[in-house]
């Protein structure tokens, strides 16, 4: 007995010694629980921060008349020079810059480069700046601001149902100073400072398009816009963003990095990149912009978008001291590269072809084309070495945009199974021991073959004069599934089909059919169906409309070419919308009927079915017969004829519609 009035709970095989042990497994099963569910939670945070990031589209504008992604593959394609004189149209000094006097300070050794055409057009009115702001404005702006918009529109996204949501800008921008050029503030008296500054690139983007994720306006020089995707990735990955606009921008306003390159000795005199040429002499300054539409490859799968492309890795880090401030520094380079490989789970022998940064220096391409060969070069097969070439070569160093270019010259190479030449090398730089590793230079095309289970894959390197390098690693694109968007371009009549167009201005509508009728001119393949579900479901929606009908293809370029002309034809209607136009949906009373009507939708599109199901299931046991086989032709199709299945059948059937349209739409707005 014990002696302190008090049982030991271990001393007899009672209840009370069995609640301590109840409690322990009580405890241990809730710890095993919330163990796995804790393992659960980071394997997904593990998997976000990992997973690939999708380019659901992709926009540009480049030397030699480059207006988008297919023309710039023209140019890689066909080895066209896109270097040029001087432009005659800018605010430059030529006679002052062509002067023979080395020391005077205005001249330039070069008078040729890489130049955008109409650098200084804008459509503000398109966009509801006024003339005194878009005066202001740096063209780099402007420029951003409408690739950003054209960027989205490739991607099948209507721009303005962004507004609100969770979609990031990243821009590459070095340049600043436009405003240098106007002699005096009265023009732009107002609007200066925000037309100049670097932060106002990106933020006006996301101003216009009321994007309300992160907006960043990135200046690491030559690798602005390769770090600008690199912090896009790391945005998207960790939830900051859900949707991210990411590239660059350079136009140059001024001709002084041509005056202050030429006092340092580091141009061509022909204007031309030679990367990695035992000719190499310098490198040639050019400018452009390019966009690129980023989510996690789960969403943009999710979302059924096209991916022209997959970002498996990417990093960034710095020189630190090296030679020199500006002198590129080989261990730091491989560093990065190998970063970016680890960040991808690939090794240096899953990478096909690199485009490298290739500016034509003889100091920078010997140092990376040795942090290349010493990453990759390595225990290479003789039969698969790895390749090399530079964008460069073919249109100049775009400097803040010279990155993003390479990327899509690589997406645009891997979806014609090509990786196109390097221009300009009479033989590989003697300054490099080309047989320390399994590196050849692109002199020459080379087919791109797949190999069943190995995608393609290349690497794109920027490293910038600020000492920040850059390093990508890209993938083609997994095969696409079938999506709602591909499901409604079938299930829209062929006969006949409508492609309709909308603008915010008569002229505007004009120039817009006539790029289309050069768009499917240009691609005999291109389906009409598709296209019409296109110009329906994925462009913004403006005041100046044309509906273009045809039963062929020949029949709708005619429509098309009616509008560009402002002709009558019997198959295009043009007018302009109301100013009180609210979107509005009626179910009529009445309307044709026949046996299975919703069938085939029911069949194609989930949330038609659910919707019907839905409903039906309410009208179960308040109708004579049931509305399912009815309206899927499960029944006698004279039942339909009836008043009082009919009117049912009807209002369950545009209920189905209404919500359909909801899903591939969005909900009606003004």
């Amino acid at each position: 007995m014990s002696t302190t009035g008090c049982t030991d709970p271990m001393s007899t095989p009672g209840a009370s010694a069995r609640e301590p042990e109840s409690a322990v497994l009580d405890y241990l099963r809730r710890t095993s629980i919330e163990l796995v569910e804790t393992r659960r939670r980071l394997e997904e945070v593990i998997g976000s921060t990992e997973e690939p990031i999708a380019v659901s589209g992709v926009a540009c504008r480049y030397p030699g008349g480059v207006t988008s992604p297919e023309a710039l593959w023209q140019v890689v394609r066909d080895g066209v020079d896109a270097v040029a004189d001087f432009p005659r149209d800018r605010y430059w000094d030529l006679d002052a810059l062509s002067g023979s006097d080395p020391q005077d300070t205005r001249t330039s050794c070069t008078h040729r480069g890489g130049f955008l055409d109409d650098a200084g057009g804008f459509d503000a009115e398109f966009f509801g700046i006024n003339p005194r702001e878009a005066l202001a404005s740096d063209p780099q702006h402007r420029l951003l601001l409408e690739v950003s918009w054209e960027s989205l529109e490739r991607a099948g996204i209507d721009p303005h149902s962004l507004r609100g949501s969770n979609s990031g800008v990243f821009a590459g921008i070095a340049y600043f100073g436009y405003g240098d050029h106007f002699h005096t503030p009265e023009p732009i008296s107002g609007y200066a400072q925000t037309g100049s500054l670097l932060s106002v690139a990106s933020g006006r983007v996301s101003y216009a398009l009321g994007l309300e994720g992160p907006s960043l306006s990135i200046d690491t020089a030559c690798s602005s816009s390769l770090v600008a995707i690199h912090q896009a990735v790391r945005s998207l990955r960790t939830g900051e963003c859900d949707l991210a606009l990411a590239g660059g921008v350079t136009v140059m306003a001024t001709p002084q990095v041509f005056r202050e390159l030429s006092r340092q000795g580091g141009l061509a005199t022909d204007g031309r990149c030679k990367a990695f040429a035992d000719a190499a002499d310098g490198t040639g300054f050019s400018e452009g912009v390019g966009v690129l539409v980023l989510q996690r490859l789960s969403e943009a799968v999710r979302q059924g978008r096209r991916v022209w492309a997959v970002i498996r890795g990417t990093a960034i880090n710095q020189d630190g001291a090296s030679n020199g401030m500006t002198a590129p520094n080989g261990p730091a380079q491989q560093r990065a590269i190998r970063a970016a490989l680890a960040d991808a789970r690939l090794g240096p022998g899953d990478i096909d072809v690199v485009e490298a940064h290739g500016t034509g220096t003889v100091l920078g391409d010997p140092i990376e084309a040795q942090a290349v060969l010493a990453v990759y070069g390595g225990e290479r097969p003789p039969e698969r070495p790895l390749r090399m070439g530079s964008l460069k070569s073919n249109i100049g160093h775009a400097q803040a945009a010279a990155g993003v270019g390479g990327v899509i010259k690589m997406i645009m190479g891997m979806r014609h199974a090509t990786m196109p030449a390097t221009l300009h090398i009479d033989r590989p730089s003697r300054h490099v021991d080309w047989s320390a590793g399994g590196v050849e230079l692109l002199t020459a095309a080379q087919p791109w073959a797949g190999e069943p289970g190995r995608p393609r894959r290349a690497g794109v390197s920027a490293f910038g004069i600020s000492g920040t390098n850059a390093h990508l690693v890209l993938e083609q694109a997994p095969p696409t599934i079938d999506d709602d968007a591909a499901a409604a371009a079938r299930m829209i009549p062929s006969d006949p089909l409508p492609w309709a167009l909308s603008a915010r201005s008569a002229t505007a509508l004009r120039n817009q059919a006539a790029r289309l009728y050069d768009a499917v001119v240009a691609d005999p393949d291109v389906d009409p169906a598709a296209v019409a579900w296109s110009l329906l479901s994925t462009r913004a929606t403006f005041d100046h409309r044309a509906i273009v009908t045809g039963s062929d293809r020949k029949e709708l370029l005619n429509g098309l070419a009616a509008v560009v002309g402002g002709t009558d034809a019997a198959n295009v209607v043009t007018g302009s919308a109301r100013e009180d136009r609210e979107a509005v949906y009626l179910f009529p009373g009445q309307g044709a009927r026949w046996a299975g009507v919703a069938r085939s939708l029911y069949d194609t599109f989930p949330v038609f079915a659910d919707t019907l199901d839905e409903i039906c299931d309410l009208f179960e046991g308040v109708l004579p017969f049931p509305l399912r086989p009815v309206l899927l032709n499960d029944d006698d199709a004279n039942r339909s004829r009836r008043t009082d299945i009919a009117q049912p059948a009807l209002f369950t059937l545009q209920v189905a519609l209404y919500r359909l349209l909801e899903h591939l739409c969005g909900p009606p707005r003004s």
